[in-house]
């Protein structure tokens, strides 16, 4: 069909050591703290620690990362260190893609509960953990740099997944 563009293919599988640079910069675009990319390798290189990433396929077949998150695991829990999407392509469902397939990943590998801190006034996000199921279990004052509009204060939430 003339004018019509093939659908958008998205893969979710786990980054390189080479994504670090684009991890950085997506991270940082999304948080006023970011990490460098030698903060992100040595928590990459971390045996109990995976990652996975968010690609989009052009349509001439190019795959760029365009979201990431990183999990932390110990003995029966984990706890997501953080979560990112590219502000071009938020709103898109990368993040809960990025989401599920980290909390099959846990599932399989046997975890029982899994944590997360949020920014309580990130309406988007806590409405997304709060659909996969998550129930906040505390909060945590003064947790993140705030601004005018914020106090900074993280929400901790949990997912029990066994």
């Amino acid at each position: 069909m003339i004018g019509l563009l093939p659908r958008t293919r998205v893969y979710v599988e786990e980054p390189t050591l080479s994504d670090a640079d684009t991890m950085v910069e997506i991270h940082a675009d999304a948080f006023a703290r970011g990490w460098s990319a030698e903060d992100l390798e040595a928590l990459m290189a971390q045996p109990n620690v995976f990652a996975l990433a968010i690609r989009r396929e052009s349509i001439f077949g190019i795959r760029r990362l365009v979201g990431f998150v990183l999990v932390r695991v110990a003995a029966d829990e984990a706890e997501i260190l953080t979560i990112a999407v590219s502000p071009s392509r938020r709103g898109r469902g990368y993040g809960r893609l990025l989401m599920e397939e980290a909390m099959r990943k846990l599932y399989r590998e046997r975890v029982g509960a899994c944590f997360l801190e949020v920014n309580r006034d990130n309406d988007r996000a806590v409405g997304l953990y709060q659909l996969l199921g998550f129930e906040e279990v505390g909060m945590r004052k003064g947790y993140y740099a705030g601004d005018a509009e914020s106090d900074g204060s993280a929400l901790v939430m949990r997912l029990q997944l066994r």
